[in-house]
């Protein structure tokens, strides 16, 4: 600290009070950054009919979808974080690289946005994703 012209301490303006970091904002990180990693199918379950309930539920009012969180859990803390994620792999991957390249690419993420230590990224490989499977569809609202 440095010393003011009317002796008390002065502060640095952005040492002044705290920043706190949601569950959901690094879920959205993790979320983003796991999808960029080639091999990786998709987040969340691999079934078809629950990612289709998971489509579903992830609806919120309006319309909006939270799919990019779906498949992930953080546990948020003042300076660490802890990530579970499941994914879908593409056939043929060799999953452990995938996995591997999906923690350092969360990491990075996670760490360069929020400056929060990554503690642990839990990866579980729900599904593999064969190339002759369709791809699943949105369903589209019932109501319009």
């Amino acid at each position: 600290m440095t010393e003011s012209a009317s002796g008390g301490a002065a502060r640095d303006p952005a040492d002044r009070g705290r920043t706190t970091i949601s569950d959901g904002v690094v879920e959205k990180i993790a979320g983003l950054a796991a999808r960029e990693v080639e091999g990786v199918h998709a987040m969340g379950s691999g079934s078809g009919l629950s990612r289709t309930f998971g489509a579903v539920r992830d609806r919120v009012p309006g319309g909006a979808k939270t799919s990019v969180t779906r498949g992930v859990k953080a546990e948020v803390g003042e300076v660490q974080t802890a990530l579970d994620l499941e994914i879908v792999v593409d056939y043929g991957v060799a999953i452990r690289d995938v996995a591997r390249a999906v923690r350092l690419n969360v990491v990075s993420a996670v760490e360069r946005m929020t400056g929060l230590e990554v503690v642990e990224v839990n990866i579980a490989v729900s599904d593999v994703k064969l190339p002759d499977e369709p791809d699943e569809e949105q369903p589209e609202p019932r109501l319009q």
